[in-house]
């Protein structure tokens, strides 16, 4: 039981302490948050995180995003030590307060956004260290003024300020004190009720200028007035946004400062009919070059007759984009209006439900270089009657957009446009031609021809061989072969390739977008066919890994080869085979078995033959062969012992130890085994009568081994039935086969029995490097054990025959 709750214990300590580690991991020593979403260039995301408060970073970030979370306080700690900081974001966060000193240690902040938050009141102790501070936004926080002294003392490098909201009333002309130019300015104060003339007119040069004033506009035109009269320069781009312009009055504020106004752009605009009529007036004759009009709502009929002597000479650029007419079918033919639209060099009037755009106007419009009327509902019969059919038109016009409409006939189209002979750019994309026929005819000068997101299947000489440009992208093309002389970019994205296009007949090249197809692979040769090629996006196909697909794009990839990879290296993903689907081709290596298998195998085989080789060499070198058939030999001969052991046992006869000793001698020297070895060991000695010696019994294996028997069984024999084995050694005994075979029994017995069965007997002298070097044993028995030399001397031959008879007997009946 002790036991059992000592367990329990650990492993409470050990949650206990895994839950301290991972509180120091989630949150600071004073219970804050950290957020570890920083990258190599130490800008640290944490946008989206649900923080209550500000999260501890590493002191080394350049760039804090904390956007959008529900931080509602910002303590005089929370920043501390984030002096490298230089963009710090805490747009959309329901922000109440912040401290005094809370960005006193943020001296490189180049960029702080506050907007969107509940900032009631704004103090301008926030700003007093943030000098090198040159973007600032407090747009949209609940302030009604701005506060005294200014936020901006001392802001000297300032050069984007934005600020405002809907609670915003009062401007006074102290509360910009300090900010001396700006490259943009935008002021959210559509319901501004105070304004100090001059309040922005000591801020120059002033680059671009955004304002919310529908309130003004509509209630107290002098308000508004006095704001643009201090904003309006010729330099400055001016925008205004969200305004209802319902009559004669509320258009008066531009009365005194249109004249200064080179560039106007409105957002969200709602006009009248008398609006627009007054509007017209004051622009009448002005040296405004530039309009643009996004958003615009047309209240009226388009009665604007009052209006057509409006000199609008001066205007380069007319831009209408998402134009609603709120009675379009009482709304006056836009033939009407050809005073407006007579003079633009440069005309946009897109996405209009423009259907008609008459003749009459297009002749008019003699200066027109670029003309805009995409996203419309013209039809091949309107653009018909738009350029007049077979009559000049635009004769000026450089580049055309009739791009998003309700187009069917290529054929029509280029029987329209040859006749615009400086035309250089055409783009008819997002059309309905799903043909294309065999030959058309276009202007010389056309270089861009852009027919993307049409329903094309399959092109055809019609188009011109003056391209420089041609964008075929997400049609249903699957070939493209035509020849295109001087043709620099051609992009094919989104249609079904299943190989790059040759490269022959495009001699100039140089950039090619083939992404979104069903390109399996792509190689070298296939670049070089470009003669010029620089630029490839190839991403967002369907690849098949082989090993040469991936060797080739990974030196593309690396920069290695010629052409650039110019899209995203992630682009590039593997769709087979199976087990490499969806994986990056960059970070794909396979193996040297899996790309080069002949090769591999090839090469493995060579070297486990050189190996073979090698290691069979060596073992003959150490004689392992030799002892291989020794050992396969003696087993079948010990299984034969064995069993002749056996059948001894059973029939009680012939015992095991017959002889004395087994000789082992080469038949060269068989005269000296009969005469003098056998008639001396086998014969009673009598040359000592008191101590007569008793004769002993040797193996020859010419009188005692068995006839028909196997002759390793007959040697395997004869040393078991031997105490002894009696190796006569010389030159002779070496050569001959069948002592060797006698050796190497008597070898593998010498392990069995123990070295001291053996005894050498040497005729001549012979030294243990004679002996070969497989019969280790039996040369490690003559450097270590006694051998007996025969003496030439007749005196010492007593001696010689007592130590042998003596070696044979054993210690137990020595002679004395």
């Amino acid at each position: 039981m002790s036991l059992q709750r000592m367990r329990h214990l650990g492993v409470l300590a050990l949650f206990l302490f895994l839950s301290l580690i991972w509180g120091q991991t989630a949150n600071g020593d004073d219970g804050r948050p950290t957020c570890r979403r920083c990258d190599l260039h130490h800008a640290c995301n944490c946008s989206y995180s649900g923080f209550t408060r500000v999260p501890m970073v590493t002191d080394q970030a350049l760039s804090l995003d904390l956007s959008f979370n529900n931080i509602t306080m910002v303590t005089q700690d929370d920043l501390m030590g984030h002096s490298r900081l230089t963009l710090l974001d805490l747009h959309a966060n329901g922000l109440a307060e912040i401290h005094p000193s809370a960005f006193d240690s943020l001296w490189s902040l180049e960029e702080l956004d506050l907007s969107d938050n509940q900032l009631t009141v704004l103090n301008p102790k926030w700003f007093n260290k943030l000098e090198l501070l040159q973007h600032l936004n407090l747009l949209n926080n609940p302030y009604s003024f701005l506060g005294s002294p200014s936020l901006f003392l001392g802001l000297s490098e300032l050069r984007r300020l934005m600020f405002g909201g809907p609670d915003l009333k009062e401007l006074r002309r102290e509360d910009l004190s300090g900010v001396t130019h700006l490259d943009e300015l935008t002021v959210h104060a559509n319901n501004l009720d105070r304004y100090d003339s001059g309040t922005f007119g000591d801020i120059w040069p002033l680059g671009r200028v955004t304002l919310s004033l529908h309130g003004p506009f509509l209630t107290n035109p002098a308000l508004a007035a006095a704001v643009l009269n201090d904003v309006c320069y010729p330099e400055t781009r001016l925008t205004l946004s969200d305004l209802h312009l319902a009559h004669y009055v509320s258009v008066q504020p531009f009365k005194d400062s249109i004249n200064m106004i080179r560039y106007l752009s409105l957002r969200n605009v709602s006009l009248s009919d008398e609006a627009c009529v007054s509007m017209l007036a004051l622009l009448d004759g002005v040296p405004l070059s530039s309009l643009s009009i996004v958003g615009l709502t047309l209240t009226g009929e388009g009665r604007w007759v009052t209006a057509n002597r409006t000199d609008l000479r001066s205007m380069d650029e007319f831009f209408a984009s998402d134009v609603t007419i709120l009675d379009i079918l009482k709304f006056a033919m836009v033939s009407e209006l050809q005073y407006l639209l007579q003079y633009q060099k440069k005309l946009s009037i897109i996405n209009a439900k423009l259907f008609l755009l008459s003749c009459y106007l297009t002749k008019m419009m003699v200066n027109t270089l670029y003309l805009d009327v995409s996203d419309n509902l013209l039809t091949d019969l309107t653009l018909t009657y738009m350029l007049c059919d077979s009559e000049e038109t635009l004769q000026e016009l450089r580049v055309l957009n009739i791009s998003g409409n309700l187009l069917k006939s290529l054929s029509t189209l280029s029987r329209l446009v040859t006749k615009l002979t400086k035309l250089t750019q055409l783009d008819i994309s997002r059309t309905s031609y799903n043909s294309m026929p065999s030959s058309c005819s276009w202007p010389s000068t056309l270089r861009y021809l852009n027919i993307s997101r049409a329903k094309l299947t399959f092109v055809t000489p019609c188009l011109p061989k003056s391209l420089q440009v041609l964008d075929l992208s997400f049609n249903d093309l699957k070939e493209f072969v035509l020849t295109m002389p001087i043709l620099r970019e051609l992009h094919l994205s989104g249609n079904k390739f299943l190989r790059l296009p040759a490269g022959g007949p495009y001699p100039n090249l140089q950039t090619l977008t083939i992404q979104s197809n069903t390109l399996n692979a792509f190689s070298l040769s296939d670049l070089q066919s470009y003669r010029r090629l620089e630029n490839l996006e190839a991403g967002h196909n369907k690849f098949v890994c082989s090993c040469e697909f991936i060797t080739f794009l990974h030196s593309q990839l690396t920069g290695s080869g010629d052409v650039k990879i110019t899209d995203k290296h992630q682009t590039y993903v593997c769709d087979s085979p199976l087990y490499l689907q969806g994986e990056a081709v960059s970070q794909v290596n396979l193996s040297i078995i899996q790309c080069q298998p002949v090769l591999f195998v090839s090469v493995s085989c060579g070297v486990a033959l050189l190996l073979g080789i090698l290691v069979a060499g060596l073992l003959w070198r150490c004689h392992a062969f030799w002892f291989l058939k020794m050992t396969w030999a003696w087993l079948k001969a010990k299984r034969s012992s064995q069993r002749r052991r056996r059948h001894r046992n059973t029939e009680g006869t012939d015992p095991l130890l017959s002889f004395d000793a087994f000789v082992s001698y080469s038949e060269q020297d068989a005269s000296w085994v009969e005469n003098f070895l056998v008639p001396e060991m086998e014969e009673p000695s009598d040359s000592d009568s008191e101590n007569p010696t008793s004769p002993l019994t040797l193996c020859l294996h010419k009188r005692d081994f068995l006839p028909g028997h196997w002759i390793m069984d007959n040697i395997m024999s004869a040393i078991e039935r031997s105490r002894r084995t009696v190796f006569v050694l010389s030159e002779n005994f070496v050569q001959s086969d069948w002592c060797r075979y006698e050796l190497d029994f008597s070898h593998f017995w010498l392990f069995e029995a123990g070295g001291d069965t053996a005894i050498l007997i040497l005729l001549e002298p012979l030294s243990k490097d004679d002996v070969p070097k497989r019969f280790c044993k039996l040369r490690k028995l003559m450097s270590s054990t006694t051998y007996l030399e025969w003496p030439q001397e007749e005196e010492r031959r007593p001696e010689f025959w007592r130590s042998l008879r003596n070696a044979l007997r054993g210690d137990d009946e020595q002679e004395n």
